[in-house]
């Protein structure tokens, strides 16, 4: 028998994730597509599977440890006729997990080089059943049918509206904006909104203006966040009328390759009347997303939440802790926080908000310390059980001879350790349509997924799960559907080509990256010259009396660099990358994200005027400190 290496797959847009859970140990006999580890993002835990069968001979991983795609989980000892895999980083489809024979067919177009997302992958353990045919009576026909409400998902149907397609919207809940609009982005910031208001006036006290201790009505606050919802899934329901599009509210499985079956929900999307109808499709868009993961040793008990119960702000804790040092939990621990609740927080890692890098997390927690008494990093929770007195947690080292605190009890226990998709609760197979052993779907640049009629986007097609990245995949696939039934071959050749994905932590102060971080380019060898603006310098952040943040921007310092772009011999190349640390964050790495995509170099942004006093024209700045035309800060040592 022939002795292999398992690697770790295609894994999306992360350069490296932590081993949470070891699944198998030598000696194990397994099968193809068998979890053998889960690891864990800052946005979601998977579970990777084995490309062969045979039995375990060694281990390469531990908990704790970090891997990407390429590294060696362990040594198989292969059973008879297995082939050996194909080297890890080649093509996606030779590093399929299923064998050659089972293997779906490929889309019709090809991953673009560099994609960020799932787009394009073909993730390893994908397998489909032959669609089934349905032979019973159908309710109502469409030209598109589109499986979830969504910001991608209402994107879609709205776009192939304006088309002049005939759409068929399926959403659960009753209304329209998924758990973004309903119980995620948007209550969220209406929350951090509140949450930074009342920080901000404390901050007033040392410039002569003090308006009191806050005084805190739940029911009002809760209200406030519920009207905010409700102006914008109200105004969703009637762009959907405004559109012609038809809306019908249930959960749809697929009962065939071209037949979606809708049963009616009612109450909280959880309740079923049993009224069914069939809709017949002749393409459809699977926009089904995600759902917090739960974690297993977790009591069922009204103090332990995950973001929706959070969300819900039934009460002010005494003592919270957040699971996860992720963008979700700590935008959420900050509400609280600040509401007047005690944090802890609990991270596998070796910092918190990973993904980001590490000088920009450094000033976030330099300000934020005061909410916590415990940042537990290195550190597994192991167990839990709920007691009259609060929520009993344990917890254990990440890694062999660390150190882990003595278990603490909490009045409310937030669980945000990520997001796992819905692949598995549709009933893809009766559509032919291959999900991975994680519950992705695998699409290629056009969003189409095995099956050429049937289409994917946002969450269940990969990392990052953001919303914004799912509404222009939502863009792409209704194009391509009306390309394809009208005859328009402009429409038809749309793909999801994007360069970057930015991401924001709306926290206090917030933090926001695009492009190749700093600690990427450290890692992968690539040379970058940084051109970073402190806000210090800043006349808007010292009149906000917030001056603790940065600009920082990062540009191609390889030899080649800025050979033939008009600005040769100017130090550097195009930018890379960027990041940002401060109020209002978020509301501006969208210029490095397009800077990013204009291929702009620091000519390009620094000669771009800004307008004057705004904490904005510190991308300018920043691109000038690269360049060395800085005035606004001590000139370069020489």
């Amino acid at each position: 028998m022939a002795t292999i290496d398992i690697k770790v797959p295609d894994i999306g847009d992360f350069d490296e994730v932590a081993v949470i859970e070891v699944l198998v140990q030598p000696g194990d006999t397994i099968e193809a597509e068998q979890s053998l580890v889960t690891v864990e993002s800052d946005k979601a835990s998977m579970e990777i599977p084995s490309s062969h069968a045979g039995v375990v001979k060694e281990l390469k991983v531990k908990l704790g440890d970090k891997v990407k795609e390429g590294s060696v989980l362990l040594t198989l000892e292969a059973a008879e006729g297995t082939a050996a895999p194909a080297p890890a980083g080649g093509d996606g489809e030779a590093q399929a997990a299923a064998p050659a024979a089972s293997a779906p067919a490929a889309p019709a177009a090809g991953p673009a080089s560099g994609a960020p997302s799932g787009a394009g992958s073909r993730a390893a353990g994908s397998s489909a059943s032959a669609a089934t045919g349905y032979e019973g009576a159908t309710d109502m026909d469409c030209e598109v049918l589109v499986l979830g409400g969504g910001p991608g998902g209402y994107s879609a149907a709205f776009r192939a509206a304006d088309l002049g397609l005939k759409v068929v919207l399926v959403e659960r809940y009753a209304t329209l904006g998924g758990v973004c609009l309903n119980v995620g982005c948007i209550p969220s910031k209406a929350l951090l909104h509140v949450a930074a208001v009342m920080d901000e006036v404390a901050h007033l006290k040392a410039a002569g203006i003090d308006f009191g201790a806050p005084q805190v009505d739940l029911d009002r606050l809760r209200s406030h966040k519920d009207k905010v919802i409700g102006k914008l899934t109200g105004g969703l329901a009637q762009m959907a009328k405004m559109r012609k599009v038809t809306v019908l509210r249930g959960v749809g499985q697929f009962v065939g390759s071209h037949h979606l079956q809708v049963e009616e929900t009612t109450g909280d999307g959880q309740e079923k009347t049993g009224s069914k109808q069939v809709v017949q499709f002749q393409r459809a868009i699977i926009a089904a997303g995600s759902q917090a993961v739960r974690l297993p040793f977790l009591p069922e008990d009204p103090r332990v939440v995950d973001s929706t119960g959070a969300l819900a702000l039934k009460e002010i804790p005494k003592r919270m802790l957040v699971l996860g040092g992720g963008i979700i939990g700590l935008e959420m621990g900050t509400v609280y926080s600040t509401l007047g609740a005690r944090l802890d927080v609990v991270e596998m890692m070796d910092g918190l908000m990973q993904g980001a890098d590490r000088d920009l997390v450094k000033v976030w927690q330099k300000m934020n310390q005061h909410r916590f008494d415990r940042i537990m990093l290195n550190t597994r929770t192991v167990g839990a059980e709920a007691t009259p007195e609060g929520i009993r947690v344990s917890f254990a080292p990440a890694q062999e001879g660390g150190e882990a605190p003595e278990p603490q009890v909490y009045d409310l226990v937030l669980q945000a350790v990520g997001r796992s998709p819905n692949g598995k609760k549709i009933g893809a197979e009766a559509a032919g349509v291959a999900v991975t052993e994680r519950g992705f779907i695998d699409v290629d640049v056009q969003m189409r997924t095995n099956a050429p009629h049937i289409f994917a986007i946002g969450d269940i097609v990969g990392q990052p799960m953001l919303a914004h990245k799912a509404v222009h995949e939502a863009h792409v696939a209704a194009e391509v559907i009306a390309g394809e039934l009208q005859g328009n071959k402009e429409l038809a050749s749309a793909a999801f080509n994007a360069r970057v994905i930015p991401s924001v932590a709306y926290t206090d102060p917030e933090v926001a990256w695009v492009g190749l971080t700093e600690d990427q380019a450290k890692a992968q060898g690539i040379k970058v010259k940084k051109g970073l603006f402190p806000w210090t310098a800043s006349g808007r952040a010292i009149a906000n009396g917030r001056d603790e943040g940065f600009t920082k921007l990062l540009f191609d310092d390889s030899p080649e660099a800025g050979s033939g772009d008009g600005h040769a011999g100017r130090g550097h190349g195009k930018i890379l990358g960027g990041g940002m640390v401060g109020t209002h964050a978020g509301d501006m790495i969208g210029e490095i994200a397009l800077a990013i995509e204009m291929g702009a170099d620091s000519v390009d942004i620094g000669k771009t005027i800004h307008p004057h006093p705004t904490l904005g024209e510190s991308i300018g700045m920043a691109a000038e400190v690269a360049h060395g035309s800085c005035t606004d800060v001590p000139p370069a040592r020489k």
